[in-house]
């Protein structure tokens, strides 16, 4: 029987477990939808019980698919989606409110109030602007707004982790003995690490008001995150990798060393530009984030470009207005029109992220005329995937000031063909997608078969990335021109937007 290493990826609408075999294919997966709550405009929680109870349903599904047990799992890593917050208490287990998501918007007045007009005020030391999108002020919200949350917190009796710390403390025991830590890349999100310490700063913890009680110990991304429980089907399995799911799917895709980057398409779009081992401040409107740490080797840092709304907005089509039955639906009706017909589609849902970081723009969908019709509309949502991540590829060659020849991509929406091809138009540079696109799961699958030696070293990690399809530029330059500068001028239509009366 073979040997195999078990990914969980706890995303933003579902979770899995992936088994990959030595030379990184896919041999199972289990995967399961999680509700998502929006308990008000701007609001988005999630079930932590609901995030566990998937959590082991996966794992048993992956196993039971693959027809093997824990004593052919030699490694389990962890991925997830890093900024959503969730608090619990250590003796109850019990989460004292839903997590709060990373695309939630109700923290904006504990940022302004943090912020003193001044958003940047920690990014020397973080990398991050005070914004809504980070674990920080979300910790603060429940704090201020659940009852008894800050004396239980302050009595030392409430954890805080991103949902990898939650599935790994109750992987290895929950309340009884149940390890409470995160990794590098993770901690690098919430508003609190010090990206040259690599520890929790108590200056910043002291601003925000949060007990450093509640934090997860800091550890490396590939390396000892203790062993599975009696309790779970992987009982005894070591955890040894844990990586926020975009630094999961950049070491998925190999891309280990300094200029190389990917972009993921998924419930949002993230381009990650790996630095080396230097911290490089953007002054084009990216993120400075740890890429990943090995055991006690260098730490990797990199520039990101986060985009919050880009798979979520075809979600948003199917599930609100109805105008496709599902995800993959959204090709065949963008290609029954030959372009957008005018229309442009901004999806500043929850305010636009980068390079922009304007929490105050709202989505819009300009430049409508009775032309339009459902068609121009799933086109210009498509579209809009791909314009977004164009400003966020010219803020990168700006700050490294070298511009990229090739964008590695992966997530859900790459086995859109029209997308794929109109990504490479509007950049002007090669797409190239892998054979195996599930680059996040595989990340963390990497991170934890390195620590126990299922793979050697990062060249033989290397050795298995394969490319699977290349889109070439096409289009008309001054086509080019044209649409990318109307685009440019539809997102200026969704600024300004949110007045103190409007949420």
């Amino acid at each position: 029987m073979n040997d195999y290493v078990i990914a969980i990826d706890q995303g933003t609408t579902s979770t899995r477990a992936i088994l990959f075999d030595h030379a990184g294919s896919i041999v199972s997966t289990g995967q399961l939808e999680h509700e998502q709550i929006f308990p008000q405009a701007g609001w988005v929680e999630h079930d932590p019980k609901q995030i566990w109870n998937n959590t082991r349903e996966v794992i048993g599904q992956a196993l039971s698919k693959a027809n093997v047990t824990r004593h052919n799992v030699k490694a389990i890593g962890i991925t997830n989606q890093r900024e959503t917050a969730v608090v619990w208490n250590k003796t109850t287990g019990e989460p004292v409110y839903n997590a709060i998501v990373w695309q939630d918007t109700r923290t904006q007045k504990i940022v302004d109030r943090l912020a003193d007009g001044d958003v940047e005020r920690y990014k020397a030391k973080v990398g991050l602007p005070l914004a809504t999108y980070f674990s920080g002020t979300k910790i603060v919200w429940i704090l201020e707004n659940v009852e008894g949350a800050r004396e239980a917190a302050e009595a030392g009796d409430l954890l805080f982790g991103t949902t990898d710390s939650w599935v790994l403390w109750n992987l290895t025991g929950g309340v009884d003995g149940g390890l409470h830590a995160t990794d590098v890349t993770n901690a690098s999100r919430t508003l609190f690490m010090d990206l040259e310490t690599l520890s929790w700063d108590e200056s910043i913890l002291a601003d925000f008001g949060v007990p450093a009680s509640m934090l997860p110990e800091i550890r490396s991304s590939s390396g000892d995150f203790g062993v599975a429980s009696d309790a779970s089907l992987l009982r005894e399995t070591p955890i040894t990798g844990i990586l926020g799911d975009q630094q999961a799917a950049t070491f998925g895709q190999a891309a280990f060393d300094k200029g190389e980057a990917k972009n993921t398409y998924g419930t949002g779009n993230f381009l990650i530009f790996n630095t080396g081992e230097e911290i490089v401040h953007s002054k084009n409107g990216l993120l400075t984030t740890v890429g990943y740490k090995i055991g006690d080797e260098p730490t990797h840092y990199a520039l990101e470009g986060s985009i919050a709304v880009t798979g979520s907005l075809i979600q948003w089509l199917r599930d609100n207005l109805g105008l496709i039955p599902d995800a993959p639906a959204v090709e065949q009706l963008a290609t029954s029109v030959d372009d957008n017909g005018g229309a442009y589609f901004v999806p500043a849902f929850s305010g636009l992220f980068a390079p922009y970081w304007r929490p105050d723009a709202r989505g819009a969908l300009v430049g409508l005329t009775r032309y339009v019709n459902k068609g121009h509309i799933a086109r210009a949502a498509l579209e809009s995937t791909a314009f977004q991540t164009a400003e966020v590829v010219d803020a990168v060659n700006a700050d490294s000031g070298v511009d990229l020849t090739e964008l590695k991509v992966d997530g859900g929406m790459v086995a859109n063909d029209l997308l794929m091809q109109f990504q490479a138009d509007i950049l002007r540079v090669a797409v190239v997608r892998p054979v195996v696109a599930e680059t996040t799961a595989l990340g963390a699958a990497y991170a934890a078969g390195l620590a126990v030696g299922f793979w050697a070293n990062l060249d033989e990690l290397r050795a298995n990335w394969q490319e699977d399809r290349r889109w070439e530029p096409q289009l008309d330059e001054a086509e080019r021109e044209r649409t990318y500068r109307l685009w440019k001028k539809a997102v200026q239509k969704t600024l300004d937007w949110v007045d103190d009366d409007v949420s």
